[in-house]
């Protein structure tokens, strides 16, 4: 992982479209233009990290502190790498950190997608939902499985 640039930002932003378009669709919330706007204006290179694998982008993560620990936000790994651990692997080096501080982390996914699984494999667990997004908390040190791997959205 490098540090996010300012200049990364369309790049996160048309990976978002790709990633998110399937869970979207199935939800009827899919705007083309509105899926990489969203990223566009709340971006912020400071707490986001650029994934890469072979030397490429494969994706991206933010962790954003909060008031009550961290918000796990854009969290985005290209389709063709899904589900060969790398998403576990960025996983457990961030949530290293959080534990060794003793932080909370929250993270939202929309409500019936896969990635959802590996959130759960690491130990977070659901805290509320709606029609469209499931809202998930992870205590410090709540880890279950943390070596599995899976698909990351």
């Amino acid at each position: 992982m490098r540090p996010a640039r300012p200049a990364d930002v369309e790049a996160i932003a048309e990976l978002r479209a790709v990633v998110m378009r399937p869970d979207l669709e199935r939800l009827g919330r899919y705007d083309e233009q509105r899926v990489r706007q969203r990223l566009r204006d709340g971006f912020s290179s400071r707490h986001t990290s650029i994934i890469m694998s072979g030397g490429i982008f494969a994706g991206s993560v933010t962790l954003r502190p909060s008031d009550s620990g961290h918000w796990l936000e854009h969290f985005y790994l290209a389709p063709a790498l899904q589900g060969r651990g790398l998403g576990s692997a960025v996983l457990r080096t961030l949530l290293t950190r959080t534990d060794t501080s003793g932080d909370l982390v929250r993270l939202n996914v929309l409500s019936g997608s896969p990635a959802r699984r590996l959130y759960e494999r690491h130990g977070f667990t659901v805290e509320t939902r709606d029609a469209i997004d499931v809202f998930m908390l992870r205590r410090p040190g709540s880890s279950q499985g943390a070596g599995a791997t899976g698909n990351c959205a």
